[in-house]
């Protein structure tokens, strides 16, 4: 397989509900709430950005119109603006506005799990490989795990997996891999358990929600039975894939916050806020105001 193919897409599927946050995504999707000053779609646009992605393919469902019209132009607010002459705002908006054909969007109809998302992008990213970034993970420091997982891919082909440590204690929570031999920026990847037992873990790294997927993934998932949960998992179509293309973990040196979660949106609030130069002193004031008077 060619080391040299480049990866210009990017899928985020965005169809979920976001049932841990309801009332606020009855109406709002959970993609477009908030962190800091920005929806967390929009970070992780901006990761995807940062690693080289031309074209973005998010796989939506009903009631996701908000995050087609967030990637449009709001002509009635840029007429305004201008008029008021509120550059700094104008920029603000420019710098997250996607080119012009840089988006393409279309509809999982059924909940039918992650591997079958993946698998509604077939037509729009066609013969090409292609990133996969989870909307619900963000990851505030080194601009994400995508570009520095697109470095290693440069280097190796085939397959690429985010993965980061996590407690020896709650490796059963998650997705672990199967260590193998190391590579230049990473190493190789010798299997996938999803959520074992305690005590059983083949090492405490933990897939955090970034991929490089070569498009033979397609065809895997296009005649994949149901696993968990009644659900086409692309965990399973990986290890299908695996028995016949290479992949390699990259380990992300930073810490991801899952904002699908209530306590991982509120962290990665705090951690955005830390990061920014005029709220870092009075956040930790205030939070540690907050822990002492508890």
């Amino acid at each position: 397989m060619p080391k040299s193919r480049p990866v210009r897409k990017a899928v985020l599927p965005v169809a979920g509900l976001g049932t841990r946050f309801l009332p606020a995504t009855k109406s709002v999707p959970k993609e477009m709430q908030t962190v800091l000053d920005r929806p967390v779609i929009q970070h992780v646009v901006d990761e995807a950005k940062a690693a080289g992605i031309e074209h973005f393919v998010f796989i939506t469902g009903r009631g996701k119109g908000a995050i087609e019209d967030y990637f449009d132009i709001a002509y009635e607010l840029q007429d305004t603006l201008t008029r008021r002459k509120k550059q700094e705002a104008l920029d603000i908006l420019a710098a997250s506005q996607p080119a012009a054909g840089a988006t393409s969007f279309t509809r999982q109809q059924a909940p039918l799990g992650l591997g079958h998302a993946v698998w509604c992008a077939r037509d729009i990213i066609g013969d090409e490989p292609f990133a996969l970034l989870l909307p619900d993970m963000l990851m505030p420091e080194h601009s994400g795990s995508l570009p520095g997982m697109m470095q290693l891919y440069n280097r190796t082909g085939g397959n690429i997996i985010a993965t980061e440590e996590v407690p020896w204690e709650e490796t059963h929570k998650y997705g672990v891999v199967v260590k193998g031999d190391p590579v230049e920026g990473g190493f190789q990847i010798k299997g996938m358990v999803e959520k074992p037992a305690p005590g059983t873990a083949p090492s405490n790294l933990y897939i955090n929600g970034r991929y490089i997927l070569q498009p033979e993934i397609f065809d895997i998932l296009a005649n994949q039975e149901p696993g968990a949960g009644g659900e086409i998992q692309l965990t399973d179509g990986m290890l299908k894939l695996a028995q016949s293309q290479p992949f390699f973990g990259y380990t992300y040196p930073g810490r991801t916050y899952d904002t699908g979660s209530k306590d991982g949106f509120i962290l990665a609030n705090v951690a955005y806020a830390m990061r920014d130069k005029e709220l870092a002193d009075m956040i930790a004031a205030e939070l540690r105001a907050m822990v002492n008077a508890s």
